[in-house]
């Protein structure tokens, strides 16, 4: 539902269509060729997947950025990504959002690679108040769409309530 919701972001482009019955006015978003799936390592994978549900051609990158567990600070570790981001809306994953400091440093990555900052949207499906802040702080032009967003962080820079490590949880090495 995330995945849908993001998509509907994205610009659309009128079209009219010959049917067998009759005439239509409809509209299109961006082809696959247009658009690129960025996951953060590795809790995003599982967003990557229903994203190739939908568009199982899309072109895929990935950024792994760990988090310095005494300090919250990301630390950027490898990147892979798609060829030509100046032509391409970004869909950013990553099911967390806490203190924003991971998102921040994939933004950086994706825009100091050729990235537009008003095409990319960041996917999450969990957040905190203080994570969207210190984006929308840094990158104003990213749209994010979430699924729910918790009040606070708690001491260890984690979300409260929160779901844990969703990484650890989803793939069962908690």
């Amino acid at each position: 539902i995330l995945l849908e919701e993001a998509l509907g972001l994205l610009p659309e482009v009128e079209i009219d269509i010959q049917t067998p019955c009759g005439h239509f006015n409809g509209c299109q978003i961006p082809g696959v060729e247009q658009l690129c799936a960025i996951s953060i390592m590795r809790a995003a994978d599982c967003m990557l997947g229903a994203l190739r549900n939908i568009f199982p051609a899309v072109a895929v990158g990935k950024i792994l950025i760990q988090r310095d567990e005494a300090t919250a600070t990301p630390q950027l570790m490898y990147t892979k990504l798609p060829s030509q981001l100046s032509h391409r809306h970004v869909l950013l994953l990553d099911p967390m959002l806490a203190t924003g400091g991971s998102c921040i440093a994939a933004i950086k990555v994706l825009i100091e690679q050729g990235a537009a900052e008003d095409r990319i949207i960041f996917i999450s499906v969990l957040s905190c108040n203080d994570g969207l802040n210190a984006v929308h702080a840094a990158y104003p032009r990213v749209r994010i769409v979430t699924g729910a967003v918790d009040p606070i962080l708690n001491e260890k820079k984690y979300i409260v309530p929160g779901l844990g490590d969703f990484g650890d949880r989803y793939f069962g090495t908690e």
